[in-house]
């Protein structure tokens, strides 16, 4: 089983426009509402490809009753702990002209003390059935700065492998945990090394813990440093749509893999095919079965033999 935590879950809206024109009025005459989160998208997506996995995180108010009825109609599993703050709405403009996205994220409500231990205690018990744990998105307000640390900690006392998605503090405060897998996109490793190279800066990150990263380099695909080898794996083909929910569906692949042993070649070529086909759609967690079927069996991996992954 794989285990995603969303610790800031949302209802993620998402409003339809014909053009999107800044400074003007909009008819809007499509509104699509779902639970959301990178944690929630990584489960749809694991769902649909027939894995199985387990949604927890922390959820509130009304707010929060109306994304677990959602999690219910969708078939997935819902182990999210309730909090005395009411969760955060998320608001995505789609314009339909270019399939460009223009999204709006609140900072989510405060965790209570009270909040986190309870949380602690439902995923103590819930990590012992877990292969791999996913770990994705913000730190709400009211948490430590390492909490994804102790999450981290806690996983692989309990024998499960690790992936983490997030950036700044939160992602430096994680490292010295030894997480398995981090996914930062290259901006994110950009701003927590300083360094714009994304080899150099995926060299840093392992420096300071991590077992291997996986870099995002958006249309590029990516670019994986690991202690087995580097690569480089790239798209076959351009996709245009909403590239929202292509990160979330590039961590559901590289959790798959981790849980099945898979190669690394194997496992690149799989997330860049899954992100690909996510990008079509016009909502995270989606991705289109006939694009990533498409894909999968002619992404380019290679490897980069001038890279010194155990440096």
């Amino acid at each position: 089983m794989i285990l995603t935590v969303t610790l800031n879950a949302a209802l993620d809206v998402t409003y339809f426009v014909d053009r999107l024109v800044p400074h003007s009025s909009h008819r809007v005459d499509d509104i699509h509402e779902r639970a959301g989160g990178k944690g929630i998208n990584v489960s749809r997506v694991l769902n649909a490809l027939g894995r199985p996995t387990t949604v927890t995180g922390l959820a509130g108010g009304t707010t929060g009753t109306a994304l677990r009825a959602e999690l219910h109609e969708a078939g997935l599993r819902d182990e999210l702990v309730p909090i005395a703050g009411d969760s955060r709405r998320t608001v995505t403009i789609v314009s339909r002209e270019d399939g460009d996205a223009t999204v709006f994220n609140q900072t989510g409500p405060v965790v209570q003390p009270a909040d986190w231990t309870d949380f602690g205690t439902r995923y103590a018990r819930l990590v012992r059935f877990a292969d791999v744990v996913v770990l994705s998105g913000s730190l709400p307000p009211g948490l430590p700065p390492d909490a994804y640390a102790q999450l981290i900690a806690v996983a692989a006392a309990a024998g499960a492998a690790t992936v983490l998605d997030t950036s700044g503090p939160a992602l430096l405060a994680a490292l010295s945990a030894g997480p398995d897998v981090v996914k930062p996109n290259a901006a994110e490793l950009a701003a927590v090394t300083g360094c714009q190279d994304i080899a150099a800066a995926a060299a840093e990150l392992r420096a300071l813990g991590a077992r291997a990263v996986v870099a995002s380099r958006g249309p590029d695909g990516l670019h994986a440093l690991t202690a087995q080898g580097s690569w480089r794996a790239t798209p076959p083909e351009q996709l245009s749509g909403n590239p929202t929910g292509a990160g979330d569906a590039c961590v559901a692949a590289l959790a798959a893999g981790l849980a099945a042993g898979a190669p690394w070649p194997d496992t690149l070529r799989e997330a860049v095919a899954l992100s690909a086909a996510a990008v079509p759609c016009p909502v995270a967690g989606d991705f289109d079965a006939e694009t990533y079927h498409r894909l999968r069996t002619t992404v380019p991996v290679e490897e980069i033999h001038d890279a010194h992954p155990d440096r």
